[in-house]
């Protein structure tokens, strides 16, 4: 077993790219090449628009290449809940955009032909009490108003497709899928860089500061001139503007995976259920579980570390062989205190977004063509994106720590009292 990710070792080739030297410039500079800014690059390049994209290590470096691959559906929330928070057309601007935002997905991957396993075979999304099995049907009956392909599933129903016990019932929602995400990261910048966006890797940001009429981004080796600049860092914006850090929790998401073989999801859906503590599972192209679930603030001290997703395996399916893992790995997963996305505008030109919530790979890759309108002057209220604001730092920020713990507690007391409520 090896404390290493295994989309590392499955994914396509690393994209060939070379550090920022001397002095350059560009209309738009993102910082970050993960799925948002790559997705966001990619659009203003087929515009034509001169972008550069600056990252620290590679594309795909951070939760972008790191995560479970899952290709989940819309946001975490009811479009009442968003019509009440953003109002009536915003809220169901923003629905409508989740409601497709994995059909956005799958269309870019095959019209670019990025090579990255899309599987297109659902999410399913089940139940170990009645509580939790009551949301599941007031889920699939919200999608299924908006003309979604959604259906409940009983018990026996998620046992088959799914072969893992412990589970009332569920929901399956036909537009996911999975992917291998660090390919999809790769991909996006291979097309980005082919449709002219300019790429470079390793170039950590030490520095923004205005400059005439627009920003000089600083690095080790070189700087960048440009008039808009995009911080799309999500979980790891550093000390790159004050504040920033503070408006999201940077949470680590655990994983492990067996062998290949493991026999389970033949039809190659993807799994998660409805814990506040949540759990996630897939198989990957050679057939191996990938096991996941919410970690710590802390990142991995070795194999101990995994003990939630290990323990989680081997309830789920107790025939299987009870062997370590191949691999074990985790990533930082930014998570804002409503689960929403944020946009903040952080001076003239200048903007960050902070969109991930662990239900990021096909929202943040879609959101990329209304980020683009949105840098190219398009009205903020006409767009499918969250609403343009100042920074909003989480209040007592500094001691996250102490209540992400109590919370985590909080979480976990309450799905034990579920299912003992109805055991």
């Amino acid at each position: 077993m090896r404390q290493r990710s295994l989309w590392q070792d499955t994914a396509t080739p690393p994209v060939p790219l070379l550090p920022l030297e001397g002095v350059a410039e560009t209309e738009v500079a993102i910082v970050g090449a993960g799925y948002t800014g790559l997705s966001t690059a990619l659009a203003l390049a087929e515009r034509g628009v001169a972008v550069t994209v600056l990252e620290a290590e590679a594309p795909g470096a951070g939760a972008s290449g790191a995560n479970g691959g899952q290709v989940i559906p819309g946001l975490k929330h009811f479009v009442q809940d968003l019509v009440k928070d953003f109002g009536d057309a915003l809220g169901r601007r923003l629905h409508q955009a989740g409601a497709v935002d994995t059909d956005a997905l799958f269309a870019l991957i095959a019209r670019l032909g990025i090579d990255c396993e899309a599987t297109r075979a659902g999410w399913l999304q089940v139940a170990d009490n009645p509580v939790a099995l009551e949301e599941c049907r007031q889920r699939a009956r919200a999608w299924a108003e908006w003309g979604a392909p959604v259906r409940m599933l009983g018990t026996e129903e998620v046992r088959a497709i799914t072969g893992a016990v412990g589970y009332l019932g569920g929901w399956i929602d036909e537009r996911g899928g999975s992917v291998q995400p660090l390919s999809l990261a790769r991909g996006l910048a291979r097309a980005a860089m082919a449709a002219g966006a300019r790429v470079h890797a390793p170039s950590r940001v030490t520095a923004i500061r205005p400059e005439g009429a627009g920003w000089r981004l600083e690095t080790a080796a070189g700087a960048l001139r440009a008039r808009r600049v995009v911080l799309a860092t999500n979980a790891a914006p550093g000390r790159l503007w004050p504040g920033l850090a503070h408006t999201i929790m940077a949470v680590w998401s655990f994983q492990t995976a067996t062998r290949p073989g493991a026999g389970v999801l033949p039809g190659g859906q993807v799994v998660s259920d409805t814990r506040r503590v949540l759990r996630y599972w897939r198989r990957d192209a050679a057939g191996r579980l990938v096991v996941g679930g919410k970690g710590t603030l802390r990142a991995p001290r070795g194999p101990r570390s995994f003990s939630v997703p290990e323990r989680m395996r081997a309830r789920l399916y107790p025939a299987l062989p009870d062997v370590a893992p191949d691999y074990y790995w985790g990533g930082r997963v930014g998570i804002t205190p409503d689960r929403l996305p944020r946009l903040f505008h952080l001076a003239e030109g200048v903007f960050a977004v902070m969109q991930d919530n662990g239900k990021g790979v096909a929202w943040c890759t879609a959101s990329g063509p209304a980020l683009a309108d949105l840098l190219t002057g398009a009205p903020p209220e006409d767009l499918a994106l969250p609403p343009v604001t100042p920074l909003r730092p989480i209040p007592l920020h500094p001691f996250r720590s102490v209540y992400a713990a109590a919370g985590s507690l909080y979480f976990r007391a309450r799905d034990a009292l579920d299912r003992a409520r109805t055991a």
